[in-house]
C-alpha cells in the first residue's frame, strides 16, 4: 500500500499541494509514460484552515490516495483503517467484547489513533464533523465504561477519493476528540460521466463471501457539477466451525504444546453456564435436608445438579440416563466436560447487507460565491448467530412444576406427580419450590441477532471570497439509529410456564446430551413451553448532529520579512444528542415479581441485568484562530536556516453541561538547508465526557471475576495445586452510576521530527522521502472504573487482613458455603451479589512512540516504480494505577496474596494485548501501458495476554504476523465494449498465515478471523 506522507519541502502556497499522478491516476492503455499528462491540483490537507499555508509542512500527515485505497480490496472502512500501522487496536469488535445487547453490535467497528482509546480520534467526512455511532460499547480498556464511536463501516469506501490521517493533536483546531489525531475521509466529486464497478472476493477454505456493487455518475453543469455514488455490499457469515482455531472454546489442544500450558485448564473457555442444571432447595440444613431412600438427595445447603448418569450416580436415577445428584459444581475440575462449548453453531462474522449513497454538488451562484451540498445515507442489517440465552437473574420454579423432582404428590387437579422421586423425606407432600440458579436455556434455540443501522447526512453551504479572505459557511444536520433484534426469555412467562402441572410446563430438569454434554439439547421442553417464554428483544439507540459553522482565511494578511502571514479564524455551534431507549422489560416498565417470593426485580428478561433507558443532550459553543507565520524565508539567505514557518493556534469551547475550555497548539517547520526539515509541534488537547457517562442513572452489567478469597479456601484445603485450577468464577451485577460531576479529560501532545529529501541524487535515481518523528501524549483525569476484578482482589486482601471490601456485596455464607472454609483459617464467605461502581476520573497515562517513513518513485522507459515504508514503534504506554492497585501489586509481590492473581497491568501497557510494539506497513509498486502490480507487507510485532497465565505465571505470547498482499490489474485498450475496462485480480494474506495463536483462538483487536483471501475486480467507465 502506497502511503504519502505531508513532508514535501515546498513553499508558499504550493505547500498544501500535492501532485496527484502516477500511480495515483490510471494511464490511457497504450500510451507511452513519457506522454502522460498528469493534472495539478490543489488538494487541501487536514491539519490546518488556511487555504496555501506552508506551516502544514510541519504536520505529520499520512495521505492514501484512490489507488492505495483500492490496492487493499477493502470492502468496509475497517479493512481499510487496520491497514494504517499508527491505527491502534479494534475495540468495537465481536471478537473483542461479549456480544450482548449491552454491545454495540451489528456492522460496527471503531477508529482507535494511538491505542489512546476510542472516542479520542476525530473522524470528519470533507472537512467536517461524522455523527457518532448511537450504541456504546463497555470497552476493556476503560474497564467497562460506556464509550462511542465513529463507526468506520459507515465510510463508503469505494467512494473515497483519499483518506487524509493527522498524526497530531489538533483538539486546538478541530475541537474535542482531535487529542490522538484526526482521520478525514474525502469523497469523490467534480465527476463526469458513469462508472460501473464490482468485486468478489473470499476467504479460502471458508464460506466467507464479499460482493460488491458500486456505481458513479455526474455531470457538469455550466456553471457547476452534481455527483452521484451508490454502494451496496452483501457479505455471507463466517462460521465458527469453518476454522479449525475457532471450532471450539476448549483451546486446550492448541496451547498443550508449549511449556506452561501443557496441562492447565485456562485455555479451555467453554461455559459454565450449561443447560445441566444447578438447583437449590429452601430452608435447607444438615437435619432438614431430603433425603432419598434415607440418603441425602442435596448438600446440607440445599444444592443439587443434573448429570449425566455415566457420571457415576450416588444420589437418585431420575431415568432417560440422568443423575440428580448431591451439591453442585463449578465444572471446573469435577465434570468439566459439561461446560457449554458456544463456539458451536454459531459465528464469528455476521452476515451483512450494506447500503451506501452520496450526492455532492456545487453551483456558482455569481463569480465569488458557490453553493455546495452533500446527501448521505447508510443502511446495514446484519444478522449473527449466537449461542442460546442464559439466566442471570434470580428466580424459583414453583413446586406445582410438572417436572419438578421434589414437586407435590397430586397436582392441584388431582393428578398424582409422575415426577415426583419417590422415598423421598423431609419433603412435604404439596412439594417443595426450588431455587434455578446457572442455566442455559438451548432448548430454546441459538440467538439470531438482528442489527439494523442507519446513518443520513445532509448538508448545505455557502463559500467565496471577500476583501481577500476565503470564506465558507455550512449548516449540517445528521442523524444515526440502530436497531438490535434478538430473542430472550421473558422471566415472567418463563416463571408461568414453571409453575404449569402438565407436560407443557418447561422442563429445566432434563440437562442437555449425555452422549454429548458439550452442546446441544437431546431433551428439550416442548415447542409450546419454548413458545410461550422466547420472546423479541429489541433496542433502539439514536444520536443526532446539528452543526452549523463559519470561517474565513486568508494567506496573506500583512507581510513579514520571511513572506506573507496567514490567518484563519471561525466559529461553530453544534448541537448533539444522544438515546438508548431499551427493551420495556429492561427499563423498568415492565418488571419481574417472583411469585414464589415476592421479590421484585427491575429486569423482566432472564439473561439481561435491568437497564434504564438514557437520554442525553448538550451544546457546544466554539471559536478558533490560527496564524501561519513565515518567520524566515529562502530569499533571506540565513546559514543554516532556509526557512522558518510556524503555526499558532487555539481554541475555546462552552459547552452547557459542564462548563468551558481553551487549548494552544504551535507548530514549526525549520528547513536547515534543501531538502532537510526539522518540525516539531506542542497543542493541548481535551475531551468532554460522553453524553451517557454524565446522564447515565445507576444500571447494571453482569461482570465475572475470579472470586479469589474462594480459591484461596481451595489452595489451602488442596482442592486445588494453583490459582490457575481455580474454577470459583463470581457472576454478579456490576452497579454503575453516571457521574455529572466529571470533568473533561486533558491531553498534552508533543512531536519533533525530521524529513530529509536528497537533493543531490541523480535524477535517474527516482524521488526519495525520509522521514522521522518521535511523539509522546499525556493524558490526565481519563473517565474510568475500579473494575470487579479489582473490586474481588481488594475483598480478598482486605479479608486475609480481617475486613472487607464494602463495595462488594455478598450473601450470608450458607452450609456449604462454611464447609468449604472448614480448616483454611479464613471466615467464611457467601456468593457475591453485587459490587458497586461509579465512573470517576481517573490518574493519568502516557503514550510515546516514534513514526519512520519512506517514500521512492521514479518514472524510467519500463514504466513507473514506486516504494513506501510506514512504521511505527510504540515506546511506553503507561498508566498510573492507582493507590489500590499498587497496593495489591505491592501485596502480590510481597506473598501476602497469592502470586497468580491477576491484577490490572501497572505502569507499562506496551506489547500488551492489543497494543504491540511495532507495526509496519510497505508498499512496492509498477506500472506501466495497460498493467499494474502491486506487493504489500504488513506487519505486527508480539504481544502478551496477561490475563491468560502459564503454570510458572508467565503471560501467554501471541506471536507477531507478517503477511503480503498482492494485486495485478490490466486495462483493455481498443477493444469495443470492453474498452477502457479494467480487470483486477487480488489476494490478501498470500502465504496463508492466518491469525497467530491467542486467548479464544485469536486476538481480533488486532487480526481477522481467516487466512487467504482472494478477489476479483471489473470496472469500466462510460
Amino acid at each position: 500500500m502506497r502511503t504519502h506522507h505531508r513532508t514535501q519541502l515546498l513553499s508558499g502556497a504550493a505547500g498544501l499541494a500535492l501532485l496527484i499522478g502516477g500511480a495515483a491516476n490510471a494511464q490511457t492503455a497504450g500510451q507511452p509514460e513519457d506522454e502522460a499528462v498528469t493534472e495539478v491540483e490543489e488538494i487541501i490537507v487536514v491539519g490546518s484552515q488556511i487555504r496555501g499555508a506552508s506551516t502544514t509542512d510541519a504536520l505529520p500527515v499520512v495521505v492514501f490516495d484512490e489507488e492505495t485505497i483500492l490496492a487493499t480490496g477493502a470492502t468496509s472502512g475497517d479493512d481499510l483503517f487496520r491497514s494504517i500501522p499508527q491505527m491502534g487496536d479494534v475495540l468495537f469488535e465481536a471478537a473483542n467484547n461479549p456480544q450482548t445487547s449491552n454491545s454495540a453490535r451489528g456492522d460496527v467497528n471503531s477508529v482507535n489513533l494511538r491505542s489512546l482509546g476510542v472516542g479520542n480520534t476525530l473522524v470528519l467526512l470533507n472537512g467536517r464533523r461524522l455523527v457518532q455511532h448511537p450504541t456504546s460499547q463497555g470497552t476493556s480498556d476503560t474497564g467497562t465504561v460506556p464509550v462511542l464511536s465513529y463507526n468506520s463501516n459507515a465510510i463508503p469506501v469505494a467512494g473515497l477519493s483519499r483518506l487524509e490521517v493527522l498524526l497530531d493533536g489538533a483538539a486546538a483546531i478541530y475541537g474535542a476528540d482531535a487529542v490522538a489525531g484526526v482521520v478525514n475521509t474525502v469523497m469523490k466529486d467534480n465527476f463526469d460521466g458513469l462508472t460501473l464497478q464490482t468485486q468478489y472476493g473470499g476467504a479460502e477454505g471458508t464460506g466467507f463471501t464479499e460482493l460488491e456493487f458500486n456505481v458513479f455518475a455526474g455531470r457538469d453543469l455550466d456553471r457547476g457539477n452534481i455527483s452521484l455514488f451508490a454502494s451496496y455490499t452483501d457479505r455471507s457469515k463466517l462460521w465458527a466451525d469453518e476454522q479449525d482455531f475457532t471450532r471450539s472454546d476448549d483451546m486446550r489442544p492448541f496451547f498443550s504444546q508449549y511449556e506452561g500450558f501443557e496441562t492447565t485448564t485456562v485455555p479451555d473457555g467453554r461455559s459454565s453456564h450449561t443447560p445441566w442444571g444447578r438447583f437449590e432447595l429452601p430452608g435447607s440444613t444438615a437435619a432438614t435436608r431430603p433425603s432419598y431412600f434415607g440418603t441425602p438427595i442435596a448438600a446440607t445447603s440445599g444444592t443439587f445438579r443434573i448429570e449425566p448418569l455415566s457420571y457415576g450416580c450416588a444420589g437418585a436415577d431420575i431415568g432417560g440416563g440422568l443423575c440428580l445428584e448431591s451439591g453442585v459444581t463449578s465444572y471446573n475440575s469435577l465434570n468439566r466436560e459439561m461446560r457449554y462449548d458456544t463456539r458451536v453453531d454459531t459465528t464469528v462474522r455476521s452476515s451483512i447487507e450494506r447500503l451506501n449513497l452520496f450526492a455532492s454538488g456545487h453551483y456558482d451562484l455569481s463569480d465569488n460565491v458557490e453553493f455546495f451540498g452533500e446527501v448521505g445515507f447508510y443502511a446495514a442489517e446484519s444478522h449473527a448467530v449466537q449461542p442460546p440465552v442464559i439466566n442471570l437473574n434470580d428466580l424459583w420454579i414453583p413446586a406445582s412444576n410438572y417436572w419438578n423432582p421434589f414437586g407435590p404428590v397430586t397436582f392441584a387437579d388431582g393428578t398424582a406427580n409422575p415426577n415426583r422421586l419417590p422415598g423421598l423425606t423431609n419433603v412435604p407432600v404439596e412439594g417443595l419450590p426450588v431455587y434455578m440458579g446457572n442455566h442455559r436455556f438451548v432448548d430454546a434455540g441459538f440467538q439470531d441477532v438482528i442489527v439494523e443501522n442507519y446513518q443520513t447526512r445532509v448538508l448545505g453551504g455557502l463559500r467565496g471570497e471577500w476583501a481577500g479572505f476565503d470564506w465558507e459557511t455550512a449548516l449540517l444536520w445528521s442523524g444515526a439509529r440502530a436497531t438490535d433484534s434478538s430473542p430472550n426469555v421473558n422471566s415472567t412467562a418463563l416463571q408461568q410456564s414453571l409453575a404449569l402441572s402438565n407436560p407443557d410446563a418447561y422442563n429445566p430438569f432434563s440437562g442437555g446430551c449425555i452422549d454429548n454434554p458439550s452442546y446441544g439439547d437431546c431433551t428439550p421442553s416442548s415447542p409450546a413451553a419454548i413458545e410461550a417464554i422466547v420472546f423479541q428483544m429489541e433496542r433502539e439507540s439514536e444520536t443526532t448532529l446539528t452543526l452549523v459553522d463559519f470561517k474565513m482565511s486568508r494567506n496573506d494578511l500583512f507581510q513579514l520579512p520571511g513572506g506573507p502571514v496567514g490567518v484563519a479564524f471561525g466559529a461553530e455551534f453544534r448541537h448533539e444528542t444522544q438515546s438508548d431507549d431499551r427493551d420495556e422489560n429492561l427499563d423498568g416498565t415492565i418488571t419481574f415479581t417472583d411469585m414464589v417470593t415476592g421479590e421484585t426485580n427491575l429486569s423482566n428478561v432472564a439473561a439481561v441485568s435491568p437497564n434504564p433507558d438514557t437520554e442525553g443532550e448538550r451544546d457546544v459553543f466554539g471559536a478558533f484562530v490560527e496564524f501561519a507565520i513565515p518567520v524566515v524565508s529562502p530569499d533571506m539567505n540565513i546559514p543554516l536556516v532556509r526557512s522558518l514557518d510556524v503555526q499558532l493556534a487555539g481554541r475555546f469551547e462552552e459547552y452547557s453541561d459542564f462548563g468551558s475550555v481553551a487549548k494552544p497548539k504551535i507548530a514549526m517547520a525549520w528547513d536547515i538547508v534543501d531538502g532537510l526539515r526539522l518540525r516539531a509541534s506542542y497543542s493541548e488537547g481535551f475531551r468532554a465526557p460522553n453524553l451517557e457517562q454524565v446522564n447515565a442513572t445507576q444500571y447494571a452489567r453482569l461482570a465475572g471475576g475470579d472470586d479469589y478469597i474462594r480459591c484461596e479456601a481451595d489452595l489451602r484445603t488442596g482442592e486445588i495445586d494453583d490459582f490457575n485450577e481455580c474454577g470459583r468464577r463470581a457472576s454478579a451485577s456490576l452497579l454503575i452510576a453516571g457521574n455529572p460531576d466529571l470533568e473533561p479529560e486533558e491531553s498534552t501532545n508533543q512531536s519533533v521530527g525530521l524529513v530529509f529529501q536528497p537533493t543531490f541524487t541523480p535524477l535517474a535515481w527516482g524521488d526519495f522521502t525520509f522521514t522521522v518523528d518521535h511523539w509522546r501524549i499525556e493524558q490526565e483525569k481519563i473517565v474510568g472504573l475500579l473494575g470487579a476484578q479489582t473490586a474481588l482482589a481488594l475483598d480478598y486482601l482486605r479479608r486475609l487482613e480481617g475486613s472487607s471490601n464494602p463495595n462488594v456485596i455478598r450473601d450470608d455464607p450458607n452450609a456449604d458455603d462454611i464447609a468449604n472454609f472448614d480448616g483454611t483459617g479464613l471466615d467464611p464467605v457467601g456468593d457475591v451479589i453485587a459490587i458497586n461502581d461509579q465512573f470517576v476520573n481517573l490518574l493519568p497515562q502516557t503514550v510515546e512512540g516514534i513514526d519512520f517513513g519512506v517514500d521512492w518513485s521514479n518514472r524510467t522507459q519500463w514504466g513507473r516504480f514506486n516504494f513506501s515504508l510506514n512504521a511505527t514503534k510504540m515506546l511506553e504506554y503507561s498508566r498510573e494505577p492507582g493507590p489500590i492497585v499498587d497496593e495489591l501489586v505491592a501485596a502480590r509481590e510481597a506473598g501476602i496474596i497469592n502470586p497468580l492473581t491477576t491484577l490490572p497491568i501497572s505502569s507499562q501497557l506496551v506489547a500488551v494485548d492489543g497494543r504491540p510494539e511495532w507495526r509496519v506497513m510497505s508498499n512496492v509498486n509498477w506500472s506501466g501501458g495497460p498493467w499494474r502490480v502491486g506487493l504489500t507487507a504488513h506487519y505486527i510485532s508480539e504481544v502478551e495476554q496477561p490475563d491468560l497465565l502459564s503454570s510458572d505465571a508467565e503471560p501467554w505470547v501471541v506471536d507477531e504476523q507478517l503477511t503480503f498482499n498482492l494485486y495485478g490489474q490490466y486495462e483493455f485498450g481498443d477493444m469495443g465494449l470492453a474498452s477502457g475496462a479494467q480487470v483486477r485480480l487480488g489476494v490478501r494474506d498470500l502465504f496463508d498465515e492466518g491469525p497467530p495463536l491467542a486467548e479464544g483462538g485469536y486476538l481480533g483487536s488486532l487480526h481477522r478471523p481467516y487466512g487467504r483471501y482472494w478477489y476479483a475486480s471489473v470496472s469500466k467507465t462510460f
